[in-house]
This record gives structure tokens, C-alpha cells and sequence, in this order.
């Protein structure tokens, strides 16, 4: 990750934004009701002028220039960004750095209502590639655990609109997120929503503490072996048509990666293979996952 100015903290990024050049375009997220979700309950929401980014890309040293390929716009939903001032900013971006190829975006439901098709046609002329997307369950009830703010069938036509606009999608759901009482409809319905909408990319991260201990005391949480049962109830249903498969975030103690339909076989066997090793450690099994962050 490249930076030449200083951020308003915490700034989150998805993983393959690591080598990115990282503008905040809004501080915060437009949404920030989530229950199960710590990541910007510290800040409050703003848009940023568009001269601020200007002049932020301008500090960019020249003899860098070329080598900025990518670019991801924060922070939680830069999507919702006002379309004049989102143009302006990508165009100013594209005139800066020759060699860009890519600006990928956090889209939360709500900032996908404020796009029209025609209006994200102009963003992927303008060099928008890819729009990170928190489903994070397919399961209406939990969904609404959750205080989403959209159910499954919302949030399946806005995506559905991004693809038609020729954007590429990176989903994300979160193991654990509905306790045990749900699990299994958590993990049934978050691939039958794969299913139907067939994303670029499926991401599933596991239900950990930040700023969400009150959420976490309306569901059971789910054990370690619990977490990798629901990861495979999820892998074995899915049949997407094209899709590529990442378990890797640093939540995770299953790391899963691969093509849907090519690897599926080989990664349903991953995951059958990680909960019978893990019954075999039944104290570890039991235990609650232990990973947290507590710096923001």
C-alpha cells in the first residue's frame, strides 16, 4: 500500500488492495448501523470535497506516477460518493497516473440506491473495475438480526444491477454471524444467493469482536469446529457458475481458495478434511474463536 498523506484512522482496505494507492473519498460509511459490524462506529460520515482529493492526488511525486497501477477509494462505501464529484475525481485520477488500470470502491446496498445502470456504465468507463460488496448473510432473519437494512432479495437486485453495468463483484459473508441457532439457514441461504447471482468473487471471513460486543451477546457464538462445519455446509451447496473462491482472511482458521466449478470438488474436500482434524483436537473444537481487534 502506498501512501503520501496522512489518513483519517482506522482506514480498512480488502485484502487485494494491499498494493493499492489508497484515497479517502468519504470518512466513514453512509450506512453505519450494523449491528455485527465495529469498523467505523468511531467516525462520523462524511463526503470529502472534491478539491481535497484533488489536491491530495497532486502531492503524488511525480517520478511515482508511473508506477501506480491501481487505486481503491475509501473509506466504508466511497460508492455513494455524489456522481459529478466521482467523475471528476476518476478522471483526475486517470490524468495523473498513466499506467492505471484499476480503481476498485467498498459499496455498501445503500450506495448502490444512489447509481442508476447508466450511471455505473460511466464509473467503468472512468476506470472503476471492481466494487467490494457486504452481503454477509443470504438469510433474511438474519439479516434483520443484524439491522442490515436491506433482506436477500434488495440486495441480489443491486448487485444484479452493478454486473449489468459490467462491474465485477467481490462478495463478502461472515462465518459464525448467525450463532448457532441459525447456522444452518445462514449457510443454506448465503449459497443459494451465490448461486443465483454468480460473482467475480466470494470472500467469507469469520464473526470476530470489534466495537460489537452487544451483538455478541444475542446469538450463541459458534465454536472453532462449529465455524469450519458452517465453512463446508456453505462450500457444498455452491454452483456458481464462474466464481472464484477466497477464505483468507486473518479471522479465518480455514483457509480455503479456488474456482467454482473447476476446485469445488478438491475444496469440499479441504473442508471436510479441516473438521475431522479438528474433532480430533476436541478441546480446540469447543473453544470460542479467540481473534480480536481492539486498537480502533
Amino acid at each position: 500500500m502506498y501512501g503520501y498523506f496522512d489518513y483519517q484512522e482506522p482506514l480498512f482496505r480488502p485484502p487485494s488492495e494491499g498494493r493499492s494507492l489508497i484515497f479517502q473519498a468519504t470518512i466513514g460509511c453512509s450506512q453505519n448501523s450494523c449491528a455485527f459490524c465495529g469498523m467505523y462506529k468511531m467516525k462520523r460520515f462524511r463526503i470529502r470535497p472534491v478539491a481535497e482529493l484533488l489536491a491530495e492526488i497532486n502531492l503524488v511525486p511525480l517520478h511515482h506516477r508511473p508506477h501506480i497501477q491501481r487505486v481503491f477509494l475509501a473509506d466504508g462505501d466511497a460508492l455513494v460518493y455524489p456522481q459529478a464529484g466521482l467523475v471528476t475525481i476518476l478522471e483526475a485520477l486517470a490524468a495523473a497516473f498513466p499506467h492505471l488500470n484499476r480503481v476498485g470502491l467498498y459499496a455498501s446496498p445503500n450506495s448502490l440506491t444512489t447509481k442508476s445502470v447508466e450511471e455505473l456504465e460511466v464509473l467503468r468507463q472512468k476506470k472503476v473495475r471492481i466494487l467490494y460488496f457486504g452481503l454477509e448473510s443470504g438469510d433474511a432473519e438474519t439479516l434483520a438480526l443484524v439491522r442490515k437494512g436491506f433482506d436477500p432479495a434488495e440486495m441480489l437486485a443491486l448487485a444484479r444491477k452493478a454486473q449489468t453495468a459490467g462491474l465485477k463483484l467481490s462478495v463478502t459473508a461472515i462465518l459464525g454471524l448467525a450463532g448457532r441457532r441459525r447456522s444452518a439457514e445462514h449457510a443454506a441461504a448465503t449459497a443459494a444467493w451465490i448461486n443465483a447471482l454468480s460473482p467475480e468473487y466470494f470472500s467469507l471471513l469469520t464473526m470476530f469482536r470489534r466495537h460489537n460486543d452487544a451483538y455478541f451477546k444475542t446469538i450463541e457464538p459458534l465454536s472453532n469446529g462449529e465455524v469450519i462445519a458452517e465453512a463446508l455446509a456453505i462450500v457444498q451447496r455452491l454452483h456458481p457458475r464462474k466464481t472464484i473462491l477466497r477464505s483468507n482472511h486473518v479471522s479465518n482458521a480455514l483457509e480455503l481458495s479456488g474456482s467454482y466449478p473447476k476446485d469445488r470438488e478438491r475444496i469440499i474436500s479441504q473442508a471436510e478434511e479441516a473438521l475431522a482434524a479438528a474433532r480430533r483436537l476436541p478441546q480446540w473444537f469447543h473453544a470460542v474463536p479467540d481473534y480480536e481487534e481492539e486498537l480502533y
